[in-house]
C-alpha cells in the first residue's frame, strides 16, 4: 500500500477534493491544478510528472531557467505557470520560459512585457494580480485601477485571461475570493487565479479556474 505522502497519492487526494468542491458548487467546468514547485528541488518535481500531472508553477524566473529546461524536453506536454512578482527587466526570460503569467500588477510591465511578445511572436495568457487586501506589503494592482491596466493590457496586445489574487493571511479568504469573482464579472474576465493548499476548496467554490497548491502537493518540509 503506498504511503499517503507519495507525490502519486497526494495528486489523487488534492484532485478527489477538487472534485467534491466543484460538485457542491455545480460546476462541471475545467478547473486547473497548478502544482507550485518554487524552492523544490528536480528529484522532488520529477514523481509528480511521472505520475502525470502537467502545470507547475514558479515564482522566479531563475529557478524556472535552472530547473526545467532538461525536464521539459524529457516531458514535452508540460505547462509552466510564473506566479511570484515579476520584475520588468525579466520580460524576456519570462515570455521565453512560461506559458502563463499570474503577476501583471502595473503599466511599466505591460510595456515590457507586450515588446517581448512582439519580438519573441509568443502572446501568452495573463492575468491582472489584483491586491484585494488592499496590504502595503504585497504586490497587485489597486482594484480601482482593474480598468485602466486592463485597457492598457488589451490595447498593447497582451491576452488577458482574468484576475489572480493572494487574500491577507490570518482571516477567512471566503470575502475576498468572492470580490474578486464579482471583480471578474464586472470587467468580463473569465478565469480567476485564487486558492492555495489551505483554501483551495473555498476558491473553487466561489468560482476559481486555477488554484496554486504547493505543500498539500509536494508534502511538508522535514
Amino acid at each position: 500500500m503506498p504511503h499517503i505522502d507519495q507525490p502519486s497519492e497526494l495528486l489523487r487526494n488534492i484532485k478527489l477534493k477538487m472534485d467534491k468542491a466543484a460538485s457542491l458548487a455545480r460546476r462541471d467546468d475545467d478547473i486547473h491544478l497548478i502544482a507550485i514547485s518554487k524552492t523544490r528541488e528536480v528529484e522532488e518535481i520529477r514523481p509528480l510528472l511521472q505520475a502525470g500531472h502537467r502545470i507547475f508553477g514558479e515564482n522566479r524566473v531563475q529557478d524556472a531557467e535552472s530547473k526545467w529546461p532538461d525536464l521539459r524536453t524529457e516531458f514535452r506536454d508540460v505547462k509552466l505557470h510564473m506566479v511570484g512578482q515579476l520584475q520588468s527587466n525579466k520580460a524576456a526570460q519570462a515570455v521565453r520560459l512560461f506559458d502563463a503569467i499570474h503577476s501583471l500588477d502595473r503599466v511599466s510591465l505591460v510595456k515590457a512585457l507586450a515588446k517581448e511578445m512582439k519580438q519573441q511572436g509568443r502572446y501568452i495568457p495573463c492575468f491582472l494580480q489584483v491586491n484585494i487586501g488592499e496590504e502595503s506589503q504585497k504586490g497587485g494592482c489597486e482594484i480601482g485601477n482593474i480598468a485602466d491596466l486592463l485597457e492598457k493590457s488589451k490595447a498593447s496586445g497582451i491576452p488577458v485571461a482574468g484576475l489572480m489574487c493572494v487574500p491577507p493571511t490570518g482571516v477567512s479568504p471566503t470575502p475576498y475570493f468572492a470580490l474578486l469573482s464579482q471583480l471578474a464579472k464586472t470587467h468580463g474576465l473569465r478565469e480567476l487565479s485564487m486558492g492555495m493548499s489551505g483554501d483551495f476548496e473555498t476558491a473553487i467554490k466561489l468560482g476559481a479556474t486555477h488554484v496554486r497548491v504547493g505543500t498539500a502537493l509536494f508534502g511538508a518540509r522535514d
